[in-house]
């Protein structure tokens, strides 16, 4: 009824079409308006067009002060694909800055070795970068877009101090991890965690595999099911070189390398004869085997997740060319 009422406030003119003077509307019967009606082949009176004009008077209501509102203004034709473009524009220079952020975040890992080795400057200049790419995430519902966070997934970086332990070699002597990765099957709901290992003949790999369970728009619930370890792989044999240098003297090895030949050839048979057995699997039964993940950051590319205590983790696609920059 407001609306009403402030409409009733607009000065309005009431313009109508009246018979002419000569004319009564209401004392003439509609066949007596204007000449006389031809007829039909029935003796029907027939109507013209005039007639029916008459016959019904037309209203036209109008705001009396048409200046006060200025005159109506045409839009232009085309208009909205002008404004799609500046859209598209601007989605441009957004992914343009999206892709710098990426590069640039990639490239302060160099030398951190996943993070074990970054000194407190570095860790801060990462911190910035990865709020940044926060900011701008494409996917703000990441467990809304499930395909996106399938296939292999490679471990850049962590300040996840568990792993640190395992990257500094302290507990695996001549053993270092080659790749940490994250597989993730968003069809069955499952995860699997990979660390390989390589050494001085062979590589091998623990695994665990998990399931998972969605529970906010950026947050799954992972419980461990079960653990596995490969089998050991054989590598190429070892090249052993003519000389090192120890305290400043070169020390020649010729003698030594039958013995060393010999010692390559037992254990190379060793790691043949266990390659041919299965992958060792066990059941993880701890019911306080589970953990959460929250993912802060998604696209075709990048990965950038949150976990306990606030450690994060950055993962790069298996087929992404960040990988290689």
């Amino acid at each position: 009824m407001a609306g009403v009422s402030q409409l009733n406030q607009f000065p309005c003119k009431t313009l109508c079409l009246t018979p002419p003077p000569h004319q009564s509307k209401t004392s003439l019967p509609l066949t007596s308006i204007g000449a006389a009606p031809s007829r039909l082949a029935n003796g029907q009176p027939k109507l013209s067009t005039r007639d029916l004009i008459w016959a019904r008077p037309v209203f036209r209501v109008r705001v009396a002060d048409d200046d006060e509102w200025g005159p109506e203004k045409e839009e232009p034709y085309g208009e909205g694909s002008s404004a799609v473009a500046v859209s598209g524009e601007e989605k441009s220079v957004e992914l343009a800055k999206i892709a710098e952020l990426k590069k640039a975040l990639v490239d302060s890992f160099y030398g951190t070795d996943r993070g074990l080795k970054a000194t407190s400057e570095t860790r801060a200049e990462i911190v910035e970068l990865i709020t940044q790419l926060e900011a701008q995430n494409p996917n703000p519902a990441p467990t809304e877009a499930l395909t996106l966070l399938n296939g292999k997934w490679i471990l850049a970086y962590t300040s996840f101090s568990g792993l640190f332990p395992l990257l500094s070699r302290g507990t695996l002597p001549l053993v270092k991890v080659e790749e940490i990765s994250q597989t993730i099957d968003s069809e069955n709901f499952t995860v699997q965690n990979s660390v390989q290992f390589a050494g001085p003949l062979a590589t091998t790999s623990i695994s665990t595999n998990a399931k998972f369970e969605v529970r906010s728009p950026k947050r799954v619930q992972i419980k461990f099911e079960e653990g596995i370890i490969g089998t050991p792989q054989l590598t190429d044999s070892i090249v052993i070189p003519e000389n090192v240098e120890f305290l400043g003297q070169k020390i020649d090895l010729t003698p030594f390398k039958g013995l060393i030949t010999s010692v390559q050839d037992t254990a190379s048979s060793v790691v043949k004869s266990i390659s041919s057995q299965p992958p060792l699997k066990f059941p993880i039964s701890n019911s306080n085997a589970q953990s959460w993940l929250l993912t802060t950051y998604l696209d075709e590319e990048l990965r950038i997740s949150r976990g306990d205590a606030g450690s994060v983790f950055v993962l790069l696609n298996e087929g992404s060319s960040l990988l290689s920059s």
